[in-house]
């Protein structure tokens, strides 16, 4: 099927949910032909929303109430090259008075990376320069969450409305168009079987066709061990700095992070019971 008209396919997580690897992924899979090479590929995948893409319709870029009036004009505009793009985001799917964060018009379909929020809390702890586990819990329960608008750089995504884990989550799965749901424990548990679903996943809603050889070598080059090692050699354009600003490992613990070593049973009992509904139909407890 060639879909021949304006289209956006959503990347989206909640943060520290393995979507910079999905992403690595695809952006190798699909740009596989282009020069850049390693980390370098992520930039194929843009974030959104981000300021480069808002510039022409607001006034401040530091109103959220501006930006969020124009998240359907931005996209219209981002569309109109009438070509299919893949955007990472972390911000929820939401209705916020009249405004909408997309449509289906602007829409393709949705993949969603979805993680254990009791192994969430410490890469968010971590990555975030937080002072505690109580400040994390916090963190990934408040509603009003924003993330993001740090620096007056193209590079750094606007105000990005996160909300809670949950909401996060319940809000991407009732997308109704395209839907596909990964979970990060099943991308380390099985990393071809799972890589393959979001290959076939690409082939059937546009008209692109991968060759096995290419899907194993964008698979081996979007592993946990070849991003860090990558991150060591070259750095990252998305590193993250702590409270003295000096830099500190993006590609962290990965698949090592495991909250039976690190989370207090309170702090797990606090999670499981905040969010117990969707930790059950994701068949983490």
């Amino acid at each position: 099927v060639i879909y021949n008209f304006k289209m956006i396919i959503w990347l989206a997580s909640y943060p520290k949910s393995g979507n910079t690897w999905v992403r690595q992924f695809l952006a190798s899979l699909i740009y596989s032909n282009r020069e850049k090479s390693g980390l370098d590929k992520l930039g194929f995948i843009m974030q959104y929303p981000k300021r480069d893409q808002f510039e022409k319709l607001v006034t401040d870029l530091n109103d959220f109430n501006q930006i969020k009036k124009n998240w359907i004009n931005s996209q219209d505009l981002i569309n109109s090259d009438n070509k299919v793009k893949i955007f990472k985001t972390h911000h929820v799917l939401y209705r916020l008075g009249e405004d909408i964060f997309t449509n289906q018009k602007n829409t393709l379909g949705a993949i969603y990376v979805v993680r254990d929020p009791r192994n969430v809390i410490s890469s968010i702890l971590y990555h975030f320069n937080l002072s505690c586990i109580e400040e994390a819990l916090n963190f990934i329960k408040e509603e009003k969450k924003f993330i993001g608008n740090l620096k007056n750089k193209v590079n750094y995504p606007l105000h990005t409305l996160i909300g809670s884990w949950k909401t996060n989550y319940n809000s991407w799965k009732l997308i109704g168009k395209n839907f596909l749901l990964v979970r990060y424990e099943d991308l380390i548990l099985n990393p071809n079987s799972e890589f393959r679903k979001i290959a076939n996943y690409i082939t059937s809603i546009i008209n692109i066709r991968f060759t096995e050889e290419q899907i194993k070598k964008s698979i081996e080059e979007s592993s946990f061990k070849n991003m860090s090692s990558l991150e060591d050699k070259n750095g990252f354009l998305e590193v993250i700095k702590d409270s003295e600003n000096k830099k500190k490992k993006f590609f962290n613990l990965g698949p090592k992070n495991n909250w039976k070593e690190i989370l207090d049973k309170k702090y797990v009992d606090e999670i499981e019971n905040s969010f117990n509904d969707e930790m059950k139909e994701l068949g983490y407890i």
